[in-house]
């Protein structure tokens, strides 16, 4: 298994390495054989972590009356199941990403010392006080859900966070409608957000499964500085069961990796330096123009401005254009015929200092 990988992409701010979560949700609804079907496709595609929504007490999470309390109750699992879920998960390969949807998970995970790397707080608890309160034990990555949430709450929950000495935090930008439109999107919110507050930032993308430009769509977070991405996953592509609106298959989970990886290539690390394909383009003579000799040249003969011009030529020079000056009143050592580059190896070279008056008015010229 790869160690706390989240952690060190996160601290790292030059890496240009990338971080996927394959999200379960609730679309295994209660299945247990179908959520290790899940695990086992994530685990095979080679993803960074899986994400499991945690619900041990649904009357800690909804009111007993709420709609969805009769349907919630058939898709939890019980803390031993949960306990092998998570095991089997990281002797896949994978880092475990927990949505607690209660505080009794929290308490669970934090109790039993499970392999967690990271514990996010949903948007529905961003600013639960007992829950964020709770989390201070917690020593992995805090990530918080934000789609759907002003500035003023998340403000509030990373100074309750920061008070509580927590640095590993995580923001979590994107919302899942039915469907996700391109214009409600607006990443370039999420640039605003990530520089106010200064913390790192991920992207969940909730695409319409069968939207012809998902796979792009969900890069697009990469390209902007997101170095996390979100993607439900679903053994079962466009089947109707929980979720299933934003849930890709596995050849869409894979070409959004393969664009991931190519995007991570042209983006390139920012060097300053020439890469040898750039410096063999940018070779002075077969591309840039070279320093030539504008008519004959004889022996002896003090170079001036006029006596040089710039060509393509089929040689190569390591003379640059710009140190057409250094050759000025230097004496030539041979004759240089019309069009011959000229370079120091066929003059005798004299410094600045010892040019003239006269040579640095002809310069100025």
């Amino acid at each position: 298994m790869k160690k706390n990988k989240l952690i060190k992409i996160l601290k790292n701010r030059e890496k240009d390495d990338f971080y996927i979560i394959g999200e379960t949700a609730y679309n295994h609804e209660g299945d247990l054989n179908y959520l290790y079907k899940m695990i086992n496709d994530i685990s095979e595609l080679k993803l960074d972590a899986v994400k499991f929504h945690l619900l041990l007490n649904p009357g800690s999470y909804m009111q007993k009356k709420h709609p969805l309390m009769s349907e919630t109750k058939k898709w939890i699992f019980s803390k031993n199941e949960w306990e092998k879920i998570i095991d089997y998960s990281t002797k896949k390969g994978l880092e475990v990403i927990a949505l607690c949807d209660d505080i009794e998970s929290i308490e669970f995970i934090l109790k039993n010392k499970l392999e967690i790397v990271g514990i996010e707080l949903h948007m529905s608890c961003l600013n639960d006080y007992f829950m964020i309160k709770k989390l201070d034990a917690f020593k992995g990555i805090i990530i918080l859900g934000i789609g759907g949430s002003t500035i003023e709450e998340i403000e509030y929950a990373l100074d309750l966070f920061r008070s509580q000495n927590q640095k590993n935090i995580l923001l979590m930008y994107g919302f899942q409608a039915f469907p996700t439109k391109y214009k409600d999107v607006n990443l370039r919110k999420m640039l605003k957000i990530k520089e106010m507050f200064g913390v790192n930032i991920g992207y969940a993308d909730h695409t319409l499964f069968n939207d012809e430009y998902n796979e792009l769509i969900s890069v697009m977070g990469y390209i902007l500085g997101a170095k996390v991405l979100e993607k439900h996953y679903t053994p079962s592509y466009g089947i109707k069961r929980t979720d299933f609106q934003a849930s890709v298959g596995r050849d869409q989970m894979l070409k959004i990796k393969n664009y991931l990886g190519i995007i991570r290539k042209v983006l390139g690390k920012g060097r300053l330096t020439m890469s040898k394909p750039e410096k063999e383009y940018g070779q002075t003579g077969p591309m840039k123009k070279a320093i030539v000799a504008r008519k004959k040249i004889k022996k002896g003969h003090k170079l001036q401005l006029q006596d040089l011009w710039y060509k393509r030529t089929k040689e190569k020079t390591y003379l640059k254009q710009n140190q057409i000056w250094d050759l000025i009143e230097c004496e030539a050592v041979k004759d240089i015929m019309e069009d011959e580059i000229v370079d120091f190896h066929k003059v005798k070279y004299i410094s600045r200092q010892e040019k003239s008056a006269k040579q640095f008015t002809c310069l100025k010229k």
